[in-house]
């Protein structure tokens, strides 16, 4: 069975790469690598692997990946130190209009 990841990179400048991947050690070697020279981590080298989840379907990693590409930078670093919390607040409050903040 064919395992996918979903990860985010954070780059020199501080911002932050999430991809796709079936092989997270080669592929993160190519954008250390700078194998791509158009990419948009190459000129923001080095990086480091801040997170990544596996998945069993490749639909699931994709469902996943583009949810993460909409997040603003505070949520991606909730997420990548595991503050759940702070992800949940950070999701409720984009929305203005939401009950709790009338």
């Amino acid at each position: 069975m064919l395992i996918y990841y979903v990860y985010i990179l954070q780059c020199k400048d501080g911002s932050y790469y999430t991809g796709i991947t079936s092989d997270l050690e080669k592929r993160f070697a190519e954008h250390q690598s700078g194998f791509k020279k158009d990419s948009y981590t190459c000129k923001r080298r080095p990086l480091t692997l801040e997170f990544y989840q596996e998945f069993n379907d490749v639909e699931q990693a994709i469902y996943f990946i583009k949810k993460i590409k909409k997040w603003t930078k505070a949520k991606k670093e909730a997420l990548i130190k595991g503050d759940f919390n702070m992800l949940q607040i950070l999701s409720e409050s984009r929305n203005a209009t939401h009950f709790k903040y009338r």
